[in-house]
């Protein structure tokens, strides 16, 4: 009866284990960029559901102060040297906030790897204004994407509601 009782509890430990991490990981999306075969940009975001037809500033998003989507900063990986905002970046990882507004996102780039959510101005390397544009369709979630401008520089791109906001990232 002991071997069966303690059969069972680990298996019940096992069981929400596995579902606490699964509930975890699926809150995780990621987009990247490819430069080429053997270079390029990753960046891993909290996915966010918003009412795209309810106000986010304020409620989904502190206005005209620093944000990490989901409570954790956005990370960013590269495995080759970038520029963004005049700013080189050398291959490694980095974690990523936002400045929003209505009219204008602020994009910064910290030489922090601590995703806890706090931010530390001090370990800014960039900020950078990104462009602002709005959406033909209103999105349901944070989404974030790279899209190729060039065939050395990719845009990472930010759209959540109407909103539409990119910073170009170069390889060099």
């Amino acid at each position: 009866m002991r071997r069966l009782t303690s059969c069972f509890v680990f298996a019940t430990f096992l069981f929400l284990t596995c579902a606490a991490l699964a509930q975890d990981t699926s809150s995780i999306a990621a987009a990247t960029c490819n430069f080429d075969a053997d270079k390029q940009l990753m960046a891993e975001y909290q996915i966010i559901l918003i009412n795209p037809k309810k106000p986010i500033f304020g409620r989904e998003i502190p206005a005209g102060k620093v944000w990490a989507p989901g409570g954790k900063p956005m990370t960013l990986f590269s495995n080759t040297p970038v520029e963004i905002g005049g700013q080189q970046l050398a291959a490694g990882a980095y974690t990523m906030f936002v400045i929003a507004s209505p009219k204008q996102w602020t994009l910064i780039v910290s030489k922090s790897t601590d995703t806890s959510g706090n931010y530390d101005e001090k370990m800014d390397l960039v900020r950078v204004p990104m462009e602002s544009g709005e959406l033909p369709a209103a999105e349901s979630q944070f989404r974030v994407s790279f899209e190729h401008v060039a065939p050395d520089q990719c845009s990472l791109r930010l759209d959540m509601a109407t909103m539409a906001n990119g910073a170009i990232f170069k390889q060099r």
